[in-house]
């Protein structure tokens, strides 16, 4: 899609952090706005900032609610047109460990960042095959989802945002049809996620695994080192225009994907019998789905 002039967007999160760079992006090239986002003052504030440069549209939402996003795209897309970019952006981070699991916390963070995503996915993906394409599919992942994490909800909820984004990317029928899909991997952005993953803890949640959240090398990191949201957004919108899947904003996770990518390659068994006859039959039969 080389052109977004026009185009209506639609935004998660889009009052804050990386999806307000988005909206900033898109909205210098033309683009249309519709941000969603749970936070009702924010969205005023980004509807009052970004009203003088695009048409902009904002609605209240938890992405967690499917029957909310239905409404909220039926509303967007009454008052901006139909929907070409879908920017499944919103999420929170955990605050658990591993071998202390919260059950609030991990239906909090896979319902928000993963559940966030198919149900976007869900609403608008039939609306854009309906139409006959084009469109264009924007999940927000992170590095934790290729290189694990002490947040091992967050990882785990980012790990999946990508595979479900592989899954689109590699579907024929959406490539016949112009929908294409992209991936945002951010390593350090400055943004609030940190406080409002700590202020956004559902009821239960201990005060150690609160705290456990507020990391002061991930602070340091996001505050100190962090990529500018509006250059995330720029990244982006570069993607959208060349049809770009995988987006990294910087070279954080290197290490860490050779080492998983080198492990993984040992692991294989020696080729076999088996695996020549698997060769075989993909050959004449297409790509199968793998068990």
């Amino acid at each position: 899609m080389t052109d977004v002039a026009g185009k209506t967007i639609f935004i998660t999160g889009g009052a804050q952090g990386i999806g307000l760079g988005m909206a900033r992006a898109f909205a210098l090239a033309g683009a249309d706005l519709a941000l969603a986002d749970i936070d009702a003052d924010a969205l005023d504030a980004a509807r009052h900032e970004l009203s003088a440069t695009a048409r902009t549209e904002t609605f209240p939402l938890d992405v967690r609610d499917r029957d909310a996003f239905a409404q909220a795209a039926d509303d967007a897309e009454a008052r901006l047109g139909p929907v070409t970019v879908l920017c499944n952006n919103a999420g929170v981070l955990g605050t658990a460990s591993v071998t202390d699991p919260s059950p609030a916390v991990w239906d909090h963070i896979l319902g928000t960042d993963l559940g966030g995503v198919f149900n976007g996915v869900s609403v608008f993906l039939p609306r854009m095959i309906a139409r006959g394409g084009p469109g264009h599919v924007v999940n927000t992942a992170s590095t934790a989802g290729v290189r694990g994490g002490r947040l091992f909800e967050y990882s785990a909820a980012k790990a999946a945002v990508i595979a479900l984004s592989e899954s689109l990317h590699a579907d024929p029928d959406l490539a016949r049809l112009g929908v294409r899909t992209t991936v945002l991997c951010p390593g350090g952005v400055r943004t609030r996620i940190i406080d409002h993953g700590i202020a956004g803890m559902p009821g239960g949640t201990s005060e150690r695994q609160r705290t456990r959240i507020d990391d002061e090398r991930m602070r340091t990191v996001v505050e100190q080192c962090g990529l500018a949201p509006e250059d995330v957004g720029e990244l982006v919108l570069t993607a959208v225009r060349e049809d770009r899947f995988y987006v990294f904003t910087d070279r954080s996770a290197q290490a860490d994907l050779q080492e998983r990518a080198s492990a993984m390659l040992a692991a294989l068994p020696e080729e076999s019998e088996h695996d020549r006859r698997l060769a075989e039959a993909r050959r004449r039969l297409g790509p199968a789905q793998d068990a």
